[in-house]
């Protein structure tokens, strides 16, 4: 996944997060019961603007319409803190495994799957498997993913 392209769409959806909320407008509010798939990006504008209960509802619809993994990430990490959720890190490594499952190409698996090999390496949720953290963060260098080459030669080289 290009980085850049990955930090413009979180831009887009912070600044429409912003707008006067009516279901006309940008706003996330007007994209919670949507049935377009660009309501995924909002769910993070939402999250990010406290509305965890509105990120939940489009995250839930984003992965069971359309098993996106952009939701799949967020929602994971909304597990791991505890923001809007009870913290359950079973729940987060759950659903960040399920992101780095789905096939290759698919928009964000690259970053789940780097997300997946640091929750094995670390035993985040998940028992900690040395061998199955190098094997996915290796998936995700390969794919492009940088974090995933500096975690590698950062904890496992």
């Amino acid at each position: 996944m290009n980085r850049r392209l990955f930090a413009a769409a979180l831009a887009v959806a912070a600044a429409c997060a912003s707008l006067p909320a009516s279901a006309d407008d940008l706003s996330y509010q007007g994209f919670v019961d949507s049935d377009k798939r660009i309501k995924c990006l909002y769910g993070y504008a939402a999250s990010k603007t406290g509305d965890h209960a509105a990120a939940l509802k489009i995250f839930n619809d984003c992965i069971e319409r359309w098993n996106d993994v952009y939701s799949m990430i967020w929602l994971a990490q909304m597990y791991e803190a505890g923001s809007g959720v009870p913290r359950d890190l079973g729940k987060a490594a759950a659903m960040i495994r399920r992101g780095a499952e789905q096939p290759d190409g698919t928009a964000y698996v690259s970053l789940a799957r780097y997300h997946w090999g640091v929750a094995l390496w670390e035993g985040n949720g998940v028992e900690r498997d040395p061998a199955q953290a190098r094997l996915w963060l290796e998936r995700a260098a390969a794919e492009g993913e940088t974090d995933a080459s500096d975690y590698l030669r950062q904890h496992l080289d």
